[in-house]
């Protein structure tokens, strides 16, 4: 299986990205997945998952209200929807997808994307 970011970039505070994730090799349908974050200097983070069998989703207390997590399983496609960008969402952005059909902790996701940067400035 093969994760693909993209939709990253440079935005203003208050913008809003789109970041998508592309699954190649392997149905994921029935298998979690999330998003993560690196920030210079700092450890990878959970964002959100969103669940293979119900399809709900779990959000970190710094995002939730400001970003949704969704999913298109005939496209075999993550997406990140972030809005009201802050500085401090600045980070490396993860696709991941979990053992099984849900996950939060990093150590519940075996495969990870390359990753796609955001940035926003002040």
């Amino acid at each position: 299986v093969r994760l693909v970011e993209s939709g990253g970039g440079l935005v203003h505070t208050g913008d809003s990205l789109r970041l998508s994730c592309a699954v190649f090799g392997s149905s994921s349908d029935l298998y979690g997945m999330g998003w993560f974050r690196q920030a210079p200097g700092k450890e990878r983070e959970f964002v959100a998952s969103i669940s293979g069998l119900t399809g709900d989703s779990q959000y970190s207390d710094f995002v939730r209200g400001r970003f949704s997590i969704s999913r298109d399983n005939p496209k075999q496609a993550l997406y990140l929807q972030m809005n009201s960008l802050k500085p401090e969402d600045t980070a490396i952005y993860y696709c991941a997808r979990a053992h099984s059909y849900s996950g939060r902790g990093s150590g519940d996701f075996n495969t990870w994307g390359q990753g796609t940067q955001v940035t926003v400035s002040s």
